[in-house]
């Protein structure tokens, strides 16, 4: 078994020491013109891909939940998403939309937020989001659900805006400290 393992590692090693001779062999005449030709479209992607765009769908989402628009939040997300809540892996925003958040909207009454803080940070055509926030939930057999909940949220931009890839939250009954 070690010995595979030192082959692989060997093997890794002589194709990286490869690599500089073949770059010295490589043209490099052009790369002035390559490095201002890639940060002419860096600044044209920062216009695009703008930190408040991914902002404010994470808060378009967040209004949507509270209005109880279901188009609204499905908009939101890519057609391939990931939704994790609580632990539970819940498939596509399609599939959580249909088993399991779509029911619970029925029964909701009233769903505020309070407190809530949004941070992004940009990395090209994607984006990350963090959350924090309160919930209040009252529903129509009247008993209300009061939380503490996080949330972390992959987007990414393309010529339609940002749209959620990822989301993940979780929650607690609020605690005193």
């Amino acid at each position: 078994m070690h010995i595979i393992i030192i082959r692989g590692v060997a093997a890794a090693a002589l194709a990286l020491s490869a690599a500089p001779a073949l770059a010295q062999d490589m043209d490099h005449s052009k790369h002035g013109e390559h490095s201002q030709s890639m940060q002419m479209d860096h600044s044209a992607q920062g216009m695009n891909h703008d930190i408040a765009g991914a902002e404010a769908a994470l808060i378009a989402y967040r209004n949507a939940l509270t209005a109880r628009d279901a188009d609204a939040m499905t908009a939101l997300f890519a057609e391939e998403s990931f939704v994790y809540e609580n632990g539970k892996d819940e498939g596509s925003f399609t599939n959580y939309m249909a088993h399991h958040l779509g029911p619970e909207l029925d029964a909701i009454t009233s769903f505020t937020f309070g407190e809530p803080t949004v941070a992004v940070t940009r990395m090209g055509h994607m984006a990350y989001g963090r959350e924090t926030y309160t919930y209040r939930i009252e529903l129509t057999d009247g008993r209300v659900i009061d939380r503490e909940g996080v949330a972390t949220t992959v987007l990414k931009h393309d010529a339609n805006g940002w749209k959620i890839v990822q989301y993940h939250s979780s929650s607690r009954a609020p605690r005193s400290e």
